[in-house]
């Protein structure tokens, strides 16, 4: 059966949630501070760079609305999903602004309304912050009790931009925070359409959850990339060592990548606003302090490793291949490009810049290097980072070139005249 669902939020997480449920059936009004987004979502366009996400919403154009005005847009629907920003705090922590602003106003409307409304909370927000915060907001502005009068719950998302859209709707599990079998089974009735293998759990377990999710797939990276420096002073290929230790059915192939390590808006930030929960509530949580150093240092060798070949950059034209922090997204949040092009500016390099995507959104933190149209252009420096995968720098043409490689590109590997991969 279809639902009537708000969604507060048109970013990454908001904008796929509600167009693949509105691919699903149900009636979706996007909610967004943003009058560019809202235009952009009516006109059926994407306001974000997600692949297939445009096409989706046009398909689905009948069932999908977008507005600035969130008491319509919550007066008219029967659940509400709040997806705003958590930016960090400079300590680590998570700034919930956005999340408790959007809390206050949905119980101002709530207390004008007689049916049970629901509300999930798929921001991702540190353990006890729904039950506890986000529930006494609710309650004050809206003079009802949660449970009771309205539905509380949490369902953490798990989507890897440039694959968000077959994530949403081809889920490895749906996760499903409720404190009350009402909500439970709301919240269950809206994914019944995919069929998924759902969890339910009760709220705060359904948020650590996935914050645990990412913290552990962040480790597997920066283990990976220790491993792998360790591999590369052996003169170990670390790809043949993770091929075998992957086949190990308890530990899995999954990203065991090595490289310049990772980036994005979910492993850095959720990495730390675990470290910052834990240390208020007492806890030192060691292992992923050690996972946040290794990321950090990890670009640095990717310099290092250049100097051996061109000890003083001054004056030295160094080319970037890729500057988003993954492909098949204009995202540079927390980019390992980002840490390497200042060294290289500090040094006094000029540098020489081309991704497929993210060069406007990088060009407003670095608008004095140059950015290229084309990826062979980059091939001119006098020396190639390569710090991204996309597929196209798999067929470019390295001979000749000095390279040094951060994400394993066969072609570099195998052509170019000076080849350095950062750890194997």
């Amino acid at each position: 059966m279809s639902k009537s669902l708000s969604i507060i939020g048109c970013g990454y997480v908001g904008c796929v949630t509600g167009t693949c449920f509105a691919d699903m059936g149900h009636e979706v009004t996007l909610v967004d501070i943003d009058p560019s987004r809202v235009y952009s979502i009516n006109e059926g366009h994407s306001p974000i760079y997600e692949s297939g996400l445009e096409d989706l919403i046009k398909e689905n154009r009948k069932r999908i609305c977008a507005t600035t005005d969130l008491r319509t847009a919550v007066n008219n629907t029967d659940i509400t999903f709040i997806a705003v920003g958590t930016p960090s705090n400079v300590d680590g922590s998570i700034n919930l602004t956005y999340v408790f602003n959007a809390c206050k106003e949905i119980g101002e409307i709530l207390r004008e309304k007689d049916s049970f409304h629901v509300i999930i909370v798929k921001s991702t927000v540190f353990p006890g912050t729904t039950d506890t915060q986000v529930r006494q907001i609710l309650e004050e502005h809206s003079g009802k009790k949660a449970g009771i009068d309205f539905g509380l719950g949490a369902n953490p998302e798990f989507l890897r931009e440039g694959n968000a859209v077959q994530d949403f709707l081809s889920p490895d599990r749906v996760v499903i925070g409720a404190d009350d079998p009402r909500t439970a089974n709301v919240i269950r009735d809206i994914y019944a359409p995919l069929n998924p293998q759902i969890f339910t759990t009760s709220i705060r377990t359904a948020e650590i959850i996935k914050y645990t999710s990412n913290a552990f797939l962040a480790t597997k990276i920066s283990f990976a990339n220790e491993i792998g420096n360790l591999c590369k002073t052996l003169g170990v290929d670390s790809k043949d060592v993770f091929d075998g230790v992957g086949m190990d059915s308890r530990i899995s192939p999954a990203f065991f990548r090595t490289g310049i390590g990772f980036g994005g808006s979910c492993f850095p930030k959720d990495v730390c606003a675990l470290l910052s929960g834990a240390r208020d509530c007492g806890e030192k949580l060691n292992v992923l302090n050690a996972v946040i150093a290794t990321n950090e240092a990890q670009p640095l060798r990717l310099l290092g490793l250049l100097k051996r070949h061109l000890p003083n950059l001054k004056g030295k034209t160094i080319g970037i291949l890729g500057l988003a922090f993954k492909p098949d997204t204009d995202d540079i949040r927390e980019s390992r490009a980002i840490p390497v092009v200042s060294s290289l500016c500090s040094e006094g390099a000029e540098v020489i810049a081309y991704d497929p995507a993210a060069m406007d959104n990088f060009r407003h933190i670095f608008p004095h290097i140059t950015y290229t149209s084309s990826a062979s252009s980059v091939l001119e420096a006098d020396a190639v980072l390569i710090l991204t995968e996309w597929k196209e720098f798999e067929y470019l043409d390295y001979s000749g070139k000095i390279v040094i490689d951060g994400r394993r590109i066969e072609a570099a590997r195998n052509h170019a005249t000076i080849y350095e991969g950062v750890c194997w």
